[in-house]
This record gives structure tokens, sequence and C-alpha cells, in this order.
């Protein structure tokens, strides 16, 4: 088990970040959105990101270091996230005006590029805003994509409460078989890792071939198929694949480990006994997924459905 603030708050790890841990120094100057032929580019750096507020009507391609704090913010066409580059997109206040909130939608499709690493959306249950009271989180900001969201070999992307029209398609990348800090996440001592949480999915979850410390399924909706393949990752308590609702098939194979159950101790290193969290699953189960994972130390799988 591998401690940090920054995941999912319902296994309490990986997710205190404190305002101070992400909103950066300053708020960088937001420019004019005004039609143009070419796509909007969004560039900072981590001290002083680049911000993105308001309607971008020719696409938006991310360099560097952009946020989403600033109000609403809609991309129609595709958003690129480019090679290393950083987008986050999860507060829940409007830190320009001092009221309301803040959301990203985007009607048309997200490229996320290699090693480039994307946070969309927030809760109070499952993973606090970051500009949120970390110790009662009452904020939300809920993301949408109405087409597709595409991962080539990034270094990380969690997605909580937002809406996919499209699919979810995240293949290779992370963070290497290491629960050591790397790129954005050593801003908030956090491991590398992938996360799902809260979602609605129109059409499929694929991820595959993905090495890194943690990776995670909790309570998403997804109208296809979920698919887990192929990923190696280092945490012993991951991958968790825990209370979706599948309309297709979830396929799983070729993994270091899968799990439907959520470890009840605090304790680190301490993995038993689990609570299991099944999956509600209209199609076929198949592979790794088609027996409940052991709840004490040396149990067998099963009889129930994973």
């Amino acid at each position: 088990m591998v401690h940090s603030r920054f995941r999912g708050a319902s296994r309490g790890r990986y997710v205190r970040l404190g305002i101070a841990s992400l909103v950066f120094a300053c708020l960088a100057a937001i420019p004019a959105v005004a039609a143009a032929a070419g796509p909007h580019t969004c560039s900072g750096t981590s001290k002083k990101p680049g911000v993105l507020a308001g309607t971008y009507p020719s696409g938006v391609v991310v360099s560097g270091t952009c946020e989403v704090n600033a109000g609403q913010a809609h991309v129609e066409g595709t958003l690129t996230l480019k090679p290393n580059s950083v987008l986050i997109a999860a507060f829940g206040l409007n830190h320009r005006t001092k009221h309301g909130g803040s959301s990203l939608t985007v009607t048309g499709t997200v490229d996320v590029g290699q090693g480039a690493t994307m946070v969309l959306g927030c809760n109070p249950k499952s993973f606090p805003c970051i500009d949120d009271n970390q110790h009662k989180p009452k904020l939300t900001s809920r993301g949408a994509i109405s087409g597709n969201l595409k991962e080539s070999s990034p270094l990380g992307v969690l997605v909580h409460s937002s809406r996919i029209g499209g699919s979810i398609a995240e293949n290779g990348g992370g963070g290497g078989l290491s629960c050591k800090p790397a790129g954005p996440f050593t801003l908030f001592k956090s491991p590398v890792y992938s996360d799902y949480e809260d979602n609605t999915v129109i059409g499929s979850i694929s991820v595959s071939n993905l090495k890194t410390c943690w990776l995670g399924f909790a309570r998403d909706h997804v109208v296809g198929h979920l698919t887990v393949t192929g990923n190696k990752v280092v945490d012993p308590d991951a991958i968790e694949i825990l209370s979706n609702t599948v309309h297709k098939n979830l396929v799983c194979s070729g993994n270091t480990r899968v799990w439907d159950s959520a470890e009840t101790s605090s304790t680190p290193g301490v993995l038993f006994p689990r609570v299991p969290q099944p999956n509600t699953v209209d199609g076929k189960r198949e592979g790794q997924c088609v027996l409940a994972s052991p709840t004490t130390m040396g149990g067998p799988a099963g009889p129930s459905p994973f």
C-alpha cells in the first residue's frame, strides 16, 4: 500500500492536495478569446500556468501547464495536450471573479499526448477539488467531453464526476514500475497513477499496456465495454475495479492483479481483510474479472461474480 495525498478519498489515499500544493503562485493573465483560423494555445509553467476561460471556437492546444480555475471553459473541436504538458480542470471556484464555479466542457474530442497529465473533475466524496477545504470538502466540478478521450502513453490521467459522450482509450504510458513521484505529481508528493471514478461513459473504457504505481475504476457507469488488459502496477492494492455498472462486457487479462474489493485497514501494507464492492455487468465477465477477488489473506476467489 502506498500512502500519499493524491488519490480517491473513498480509500483515503492520494488526495489531500491542499490549495497551496497546486494553486500556483499567481493566477496567470487570461487572454481574450477571439474567433481564429487555428486553435488557441494555452501555455505556462507550474509557477505561472496558463488559464482556459470562455469559449474557444477553433479548438485548444495545451503546451506546458494550463488550468481551468477562472469560470467555465468551453472548447469546440479538439483539445490537444502536447507531449509532457499538464491540464488541471479540478477547481470548484472561479478565482477570477470570486463567485461561481469553474469547469471544462469539450464539444469534440480530447487527445492526451505522450508523457502528458490531465486531471478532469472533482467532488467531495472521492476526489475533493483542489481549491476546496480538504478536511470538509463540499465543492464539485463536472467535466464534459462530447466525443472521445484518447490517451497515447500519457504520464497519468485522472477523471472524476465527468460525462464522456464517446469512449475512453488509454494505451501505454505511466510512471514506470515505481511509486516514486514524477513530473507534475511531484508537486503533490504523489506516486504517478491513472484513475476513473464517478463518471458516465456513453461508449467504452479501455486501458491497456500501462506501467505505473496504481490504477483504478470506481462507480463508473459504462454503456459499452470495460476492458483492462496488459497493465503492470507496483501498488499491491491495484488494480481496483469497484462498484462499476457495465452494460456490455467486463474483460480483464494480462494484468498484474485485479480487485473488486477495498481494504479496510489504513495501515500501510495491510491489504486484508477486504470489503467486497462487486460490479454490475449486463454482458460477459471474462479473464481475471470473472470471480470476486479474495477478501481474506490466502482466501479463494469467488464464488460471487467479480
